[in-house]
């Protein structure tokens, strides 16, 4: 279930509350600029669904964004506690960056946690299957997999080049709680 954790920025880091309700997270997450949304597929995906099948049962969402964001580019992203690269990858996410492009992930299924700083507060907001998030460009955040990920995401961007981040360097990321998923 998509939730909202809200901790200070500045140390002893003092959590500020939670939430669950979608309309509260989204009043939250406006003086952000984050767009918080949810969908439904077109169609229903098999476990071992492709890239393709994907892509196609959110195609008519996919193009309304790319018309109003000028995205240019999207691709399909898993990651499952057997990826052989998840401990790097974590390592990558979890470090407090920002991106010349909007981030804009869609949640197929799964889930993985944003930290987004804004104004004193980071609000940690736990992304789940028919989550789509929208960071625009130059939001101060990191995101965390879990130790054990699992999740499938649509990514868009308007670059060719996709994910490029620029760091930095503030260790605020090691004084927020980890995404430790429930069994």
């Amino acid at each position: 279930m998509t939730s909202l954790s809200r901790y200070a920025d500045t140390a002893p880091y003092h959590h500020l509350g939670d939430s669950s309700d979608l309309n509260e997270i989204r009043s939250a997450l406006a003086s952000t600029g984050v767009v918080l949304e949810q969908w439904t597929a077109d169609a229903i995906l098999a476990p071992d669904a492709s890239d393709a099948d994907i892509l196609s049962a959110y195609a008519g969402d996919i193009g309304r964004l790319k018309d109003i964001g000028g995205y240019r580019s999207c691709d399909v992203i898993r990651l499952t506690p057997d990826h052989p690269d998840r401990t790097m990858l974590r390592t990558k996410f979890l470090a407090e960056h920002v991106h010349d492009d909007d981030e804009v992930r869609f949640f197929v299924e799964g889930a993985g946690l944003f930290y987004i700083r804004h104004d004193a507060v980071v609000h940690a907001l736990l992304c789940t299957a028919g989550d789509l998030i929208i960071l625009p460009a130059d939001t101060v955040h990191w995101f965390d997999t879990g130790a054990q990920p699992h999740f499938t995401a649509i990514r868009l961007f308007t670059t060719p080049e996709g994910w490029i981040a620029r760091f930095t360097g503030d260790p605020i990321a090691q004084a927020i709680p980890l995404y430790e998923p429930q069994p």
